[in-house]
């Protein structure tokens, strides 16, 4: 492992850091240590490396939480079996019964079913609120507020929060802020050092990059955060297995390179739809006049990979192009080396119908792939007729 990691580019972190040869064979990449248990040299005495039970820690997973840890700026870096189990985990971690937290009013579903569902019944509030008006955000503060939950760009409309303004309003009130970095990812965005309190990333998005794997992270400085979110990971068990470890190693060694192709094929289908006729609004923070566009100019390296759009015809229509396109498949999820294409309002924000956070039944979202950009928006532009 490279030592002092920050002093390196990120795309030398990527392939190094946390991923030293292997001490006994010399295998340049990590092992996938597939092992549910560890010989103790006795009864309470571990080897080298503390490592007891795969629960617990594995050393696969070691390395790409030290991974991911030295691309955000961190101290301490925490892998999951999901992204939802993440944000259960930083949930259960930092607020109680009685608390109260601001949530996006253009939150990933699957995050608001979490708080919705679930989490009121143990007795946490929530108040909505657009989090790229500041006034909007302090104004939803309560005295006991104890997170600003965040997203930015938002899933699925691009929405872009400002991040250091965000963070002045939640530590003003003694409370955290946690930045949902999944879309952006560490090569565009490090928002702690924005002044977040924990970053969060869906790693089967853009780190694995492959859609081959399920898994969730959490970054933070804090160290006694750390110690908590550890103890609930451990108790509650939601760990990814080391294949599974391994593999988003894998898609973040190439994650820089990649990005950089994302959003190159991003601005062009950008374009693309802005001139379309057919198409009556485009979501993306890479258009000057996107409202987050300055904001994001300042806190993004790029725009990203993520393109929203409504169909002028109304949702039948938008339906039909879902249908219709051929390069851009019709599934779930995002960051994957392919393009996909997905209805939000039927599909991943199925579960926010009926509430502040519902979103245009016209909408289209758009992972936009590595594939010929110019393949991309030919397909679209049939698609669209």
């Amino acid at each position: 492992m490279v030592d002092d990691a920050s002093r390196f580019g990120f795309e030398t972190r990527a392939i190094h850091a946390g991923q030293a040869p292997d001490p006994r064979t010399g295998a340049v990449i990590v092992p996938i240590y597939q092992t549910s248990t560890y010989a103790q040299d006795g009864v309470g005495g571990t080897r080298e490396g503390d490592y007891e039970y795969s629960r617990t820690a594995n050393p696969t997973r070691t390395a790409l939480e030290q991974a991911l840890a030295a691309l955000e700026g961190a101290r301490h870096g925490l892998a999951y079996a999901s992204g939802m189990a993440a944000s259960d985990a930083v949930l259960r971690s930092v607020v109680r019964p009685g608390d109260h937290l601001v949530l996006g009013n253009d939150a990933y579903g699957g995050t608001f079913r979490l708080i919705d569902k679930v989490l009121t019944q143990w007795g946490l509030e929530y108040t909505v609120a657009d989090l790229s008006k500041v006034d909007e955000v302090r104004a939803a503060i309560r005295p006991e507020t104890k997170l600003i939950w965040c997203e930015s760009p938002t899933n699925p409309l691009l929405g872009i929060a400002d991040i250091p303004a965000l963070a002045g309003v939640a530590h003003s009130a003694g409370a955290r802020l946690v930045v949902d970095n999944t879309f952006a990812t560490p090569y565009l965005q490090t928002p702690l050092s924005l002044g977040a309190d924990i970053v969060l990333h869906s790693t089967t998005k853009y780190l694995g990059g492959h859609s081959d794997v399920v898994g969730g992270a959490v970054l933070t400085n804090e160290d006694e955060l750390r110690e908590q979110l550890f103890f609930i990971r451990n108790a509650a068990g939601a760990v990814p297995g080391p294949f599974d470890a391994w593999l988003t190693l894998r898609g973040i060694k190439t994650l820089a390179v990649r990005m950089e192709r994302h959003c190159d094929n991003a601005e062009f289908v950008a374009d693309a739809l802005l001139a379309h006729p057919k198409v009556d609004r485009v979501y993306y923070p890479g258009l000057a006049e996107h409202p987050g566009h300055e904001v994001a100019a300042k806190q993004m390296r790029r725009f990203g990979g993520m393109v929203s759009f409504t169909h002028a015809d109304g949702e039948q229509a938008a339906l039909d192009v879902a249908a219709r396109t051929e390069l851009f498949i019709l599934a779930e999820s995002l960051g994957g080396i392919e393009s996909l294409i997905e209805h939000p309002g039927r599909m991943t924000h199925a579960s926010v119908a009926g509430s502040t956070l519902q979103v245009p039944a016209e909408l289209l979202r758009l992972s936009v792939g590595i594939e010929d950009g110019r393949d991309l928006v030919h397909d679209l532009r049939t698609a669209l007729g």
